[in-house]
Protein backbone atom coordinates (compact mmCIF):
# COMPACT_ATOMS: atom_id res chain seq x y z
CA UNK A 1 0.00 0.00 0.00
CA UNK A 2 1.35 3.41 -0.97
CA UNK A 3 2.23 5.60 2.00
CA UNK A 4 0.58 9.01 1.90
CA UNK A 5 2.77 12.09 2.35
CA UNK A 6 0.48 13.67 4.95
CA UNK A 7 -0.75 11.62 7.88
CA UNK A 8 -4.45 11.32 8.63
CA UNK A 9 -3.97 13.63 11.62
CA UNK A 10 -2.29 16.26 9.43
CA UNK A 11 -5.00 16.08 6.78
CA UNK A 12 -7.65 16.33 9.50
CA UNK A 13 -5.89 19.37 10.99
CA UNK A 14 -5.72 21.06 7.59
CA UNK A 15 -9.35 20.26 6.69
CA UNK A 16 -10.70 21.45 10.05
CA UNK A 17 -8.58 24.61 9.77
CA UNK A 18 -9.92 25.39 6.29
CA UNK A 19 -13.52 24.76 7.37
CA UNK A 20 -13.20 27.02 10.43
CA UNK A 21 -11.60 29.79 8.35
CA UNK A 22 -14.37 29.55 5.76
CA UNK A 23 -17.06 29.53 8.48
CA UNK A 24 -15.57 32.59 10.19
CA UNK A 25 -15.44 34.39 6.84
CA UNK A 26 -19.11 33.64 6.11
CA UNK A 27 -20.19 34.66 9.62
CA UNK A 28 -18.19 37.85 10.15
CA UNK A 29 -16.86 39.09 6.83
CA UNK A 30 -18.53 37.89 3.61
CA UNK A 31 -16.89 40.63 1.57
CA UNK A 32 -13.11 40.78 1.93
CA UNK A 33 -12.01 37.85 -0.19
CA UNK A 34 -8.40 38.97 0.15
CA UNK A 35 -8.57 38.08 3.85
CA UNK A 36 -10.03 34.67 2.98
CA UNK A 37 -7.34 34.03 0.38
CA UNK A 38 -4.55 35.07 2.77
CA UNK A 39 -5.92 32.82 5.53
CA UNK A 40 -6.18 29.78 3.25
CA UNK A 41 -2.69 30.32 1.80
CA UNK A 42 -1.30 30.83 5.31
CA UNK A 43 -2.79 27.72 6.87
CA UNK A 44 -1.70 25.62 3.87
CA UNK A 45 1.86 26.92 4.22
CA UNK A 46 1.89 25.82 7.86
CA UNK A 47 1.08 22.19 7.12
CA UNK A 48 3.95 22.07 4.62
CA UNK A 49 6.27 23.88 7.05
CA UNK A 50 5.42 21.31 9.71
CA UNK A 51 6.80 18.64 7.34
CA UNK A 52 9.96 20.65 6.63
CA UNK A 53 8.85 21.07 3.02
CA UNK A 54 10.17 24.14 1.10
CA UNK A 55 6.73 24.58 -0.49
CA UNK A 56 5.68 26.05 2.85
CA UNK A 57 8.25 28.83 2.53
CA UNK A 58 7.11 29.67 -0.99
CA UNK A 59 3.54 29.99 0.27
CA UNK A 60 4.70 32.19 3.18
CA UNK A 61 6.01 34.70 0.62
CA UNK A 62 2.56 34.83 -1.00
CA UNK A 63 0.86 35.11 2.40
CA UNK A 64 3.17 37.96 3.43
CA UNK A 65 2.17 40.03 0.41
CA UNK A 66 -1.55 39.44 0.95
CA UNK A 67 -1.32 40.10 4.69
CA UNK A 68 0.67 43.27 4.08
CA UNK A 69 -2.16 44.63 1.94
CA UNK A 70 -4.76 43.71 4.58
CA UNK A 71 -2.70 45.43 7.29
CA UNK A 72 -2.36 48.57 5.18
CA UNK A 73 -6.15 48.80 4.90
CA UNK A 74 -6.44 49.10 8.70
CA UNK A 75 -3.41 51.38 9.11
CA UNK A 76 -1.40 48.60 10.76
CA UNK A 77 1.70 49.94 9.07
CA UNK A 78 3.90 47.92 11.41
CA UNK A 79 2.40 44.69 10.13
CA UNK A 80 2.58 45.92 6.54
CA UNK A 81 6.24 46.96 6.79
CA UNK A 82 7.16 43.86 8.81
CA UNK A 83 5.65 41.39 6.39
CA UNK A 84 6.49 43.15 3.11
CA UNK A 85 9.86 44.51 4.19
CA UNK A 86 11.12 41.71 6.43
CA UNK A 87 9.09 38.48 6.50
CA UNK A 88 8.64 38.17 2.72
CA UNK A 89 12.31 38.84 1.79
CA UNK A 90 13.63 36.65 4.61
CA UNK A 91 11.21 33.89 3.61
CA UNK A 92 12.81 33.99 0.16
CA UNK A 93 16.23 33.49 1.79
CA UNK A 94 14.74 30.76 3.99
CA UNK A 95 13.34 29.06 0.87
CA UNK A 96 16.80 29.11 -0.70
CA UNK A 97 18.33 27.77 2.52
CA UNK A 98 15.79 24.95 2.70
CA UNK A 99 16.29 24.04 -0.96
CA UNK A 100 20.06 23.96 -0.48
CA UNK A 101 19.85 21.75 2.60
CA UNK A 102 17.66 18.76 1.78
CA UNK A 103 17.84 15.78 4.11
CA UNK A 104 19.45 12.80 2.42
CA UNK A 105 18.80 14.24 -1.03
CA UNK A 106 15.05 14.39 -0.33
CA UNK A 107 13.85 17.76 -1.65
CA UNK A 108 10.58 17.49 0.27
CA UNK A 109 12.30 17.49 3.68
CA UNK A 110 14.89 19.96 4.90
CA UNK A 111 17.81 19.02 7.12
CA UNK A 112 16.83 20.17 10.62
CA UNK A 113 19.39 22.27 12.48
CA UNK A 114 20.11 23.65 15.96
CA UNK A 115 21.76 26.94 16.89
CA UNK A 116 24.29 27.27 19.73
CA UNK A 117 24.13 29.70 22.64
CA UNK A 118 26.45 32.22 21.00
CA UNK A 119 24.28 32.43 17.90
CA UNK A 120 21.14 32.61 20.05
CA UNK A 121 22.62 35.59 21.90
CA UNK A 122 23.45 37.25 18.58
CA UNK A 123 19.92 36.57 17.33
CA UNK A 124 18.31 38.22 20.36
CA UNK A 125 20.68 41.19 20.11
CA UNK A 126 19.79 41.69 16.43
CA UNK A 127 16.11 41.33 17.31
CA UNK A 128 16.42 44.07 19.94
CA UNK A 129 18.13 46.44 17.48
CA UNK A 130 15.53 45.77 14.76
CA UNK A 131 12.64 46.17 17.21
CA UNK A 132 13.87 49.50 18.61
CA UNK A 133 14.49 50.79 15.10
CA UNK A 134 11.02 49.75 13.96
CA UNK A 135 9.41 51.37 17.00
CA UNK A 136 10.49 54.83 15.88
CA UNK A 137 9.64 54.11 12.24
CA UNK A 138 6.15 52.90 13.15
CA UNK A 139 5.64 55.83 15.49
CA UNK A 140 6.52 58.23 12.68
CA UNK A 141 3.95 56.52 10.45
CA UNK A 142 1.24 56.89 13.10
CA UNK A 143 0.76 53.14 13.39
CA UNK A 144 -2.40 52.01 15.15
CA UNK A 145 -1.82 50.17 18.47
CA UNK A 146 1.90 50.96 18.43
CA UNK A 147 3.17 48.75 21.29
CA UNK A 148 1.66 45.42 20.18
CA UNK A 149 2.64 46.27 16.61
CA UNK A 150 6.23 46.74 17.75
CA UNK A 151 6.14 43.48 19.71
CA UNK A 152 4.96 41.77 16.55
CA UNK A 153 8.14 42.96 14.82
CA UNK A 154 10.27 41.26 17.49
CA UNK A 155 8.47 37.91 17.31
CA UNK A 156 8.38 38.02 13.49
CA UNK A 157 12.12 38.65 13.29
CA UNK A 158 12.88 35.75 15.63
CA UNK A 159 10.57 33.51 13.61
CA UNK A 160 12.08 34.28 10.21
CA UNK A 161 15.65 34.09 11.54
CA UNK A 162 15.06 30.65 13.07
CA UNK A 163 13.27 29.54 9.90
CA UNK A 164 16.28 30.57 7.83
CA UNK A 165 18.53 28.62 10.21
CA UNK A 166 16.23 25.57 9.96
CA UNK A 167 15.73 25.42 13.72
CA UNK A 168 12.57 23.83 15.18
CA UNK A 169 12.06 26.80 17.48
CA UNK A 170 10.92 28.88 14.51
CA UNK A 171 7.48 27.36 15.01
CA UNK A 172 7.37 28.51 18.64
CA UNK A 173 8.43 32.01 17.59
CA UNK A 174 5.60 32.06 15.06
CA UNK A 175 3.24 30.81 17.80
CA UNK A 176 4.32 33.78 19.96
CA UNK A 177 3.70 36.04 16.99
CA UNK A 178 0.24 34.50 16.58
CA UNK A 179 -0.61 35.45 20.18
CA UNK A 180 0.47 39.05 19.56
CA UNK A 181 -1.56 39.20 16.36
CA UNK A 182 -4.64 37.79 18.07
CA UNK A 183 -4.49 40.73 20.50
CA UNK A 184 -3.75 43.17 17.70
CA UNK A 185 -6.74 42.13 15.60
CA UNK A 186 -9.02 41.95 18.65
CA UNK A 187 -8.34 45.66 19.02
CA UNK A 188 -9.16 46.13 15.33
CA UNK A 189 -12.35 44.07 15.69
CA UNK A 190 -13.60 46.54 18.28
CA UNK A 191 -13.91 49.03 15.45
CA UNK A 192 -14.86 46.64 12.66
CA UNK A 193 -16.36 43.22 13.48
CA UNK A 194 -15.39 41.82 10.07
CA UNK A 195 -11.86 41.44 11.49
CA UNK A 196 -13.13 38.70 13.82
CA UNK A 197 -12.43 36.38 10.89
CA UNK A 198 -8.76 37.43 11.06
CA UNK A 199 -8.70 36.62 14.80
CA UNK A 200 -10.07 33.15 14.07
CA UNK A 201 -7.41 32.78 11.39
CA UNK A 202 -4.56 33.46 13.81
CA UNK A 203 -6.05 31.20 16.49
CA UNK A 204 -5.95 28.42 13.89
CA UNK A 205 -2.41 29.44 12.94
CA UNK A 206 -1.45 29.13 16.61
CA UNK A 207 -2.67 25.54 16.79
CA UNK A 208 -0.86 24.68 13.53
CA UNK A 209 2.39 26.30 14.69
CA UNK A 210 2.32 24.33 17.93
CA UNK A 211 1.88 21.16 15.88
CA UNK A 212 4.73 22.34 13.64
CA UNK A 213 7.09 22.56 16.61
CA UNK A 214 6.09 19.11 17.86
CA UNK A 215 6.62 17.56 14.43
CA UNK A 216 9.92 19.36 13.82
CA UNK A 217 11.20 18.05 17.15
CA UNK A 218 10.38 14.55 15.92
CA UNK A 219 12.05 15.23 12.57
CA UNK A 220 15.23 16.48 14.25
CA UNK A 221 15.36 13.44 16.52
CA UNK A 222 14.71 11.01 13.65
CA UNK A 223 17.32 12.59 11.40
CA UNK A 224 19.99 12.57 14.10
CA UNK A 225 19.28 8.97 15.07
CA UNK A 226 19.89 7.91 11.45
CA UNK A 227 23.02 10.02 10.90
Amino acid sequence: MKKHYFTKAEMSLWCVSVLLIAAAFLMFDKGNYLTLAASLVGVTSLIFNAKGNPVGQALIVVFSVLYGIISFNFAYYGEMITYLGMTAPMSVFALISWLRNPYGGNRSEVKANRINRREAALMFALSAVVTVGFYFILKAFGTANLLPSTLSVATSFLAVYLTFRRCAFFALAYAANDLVLIVLWMLAAMENTSYISVIVCFIIFLVNDIYGFVNWSKIYKRQNERD
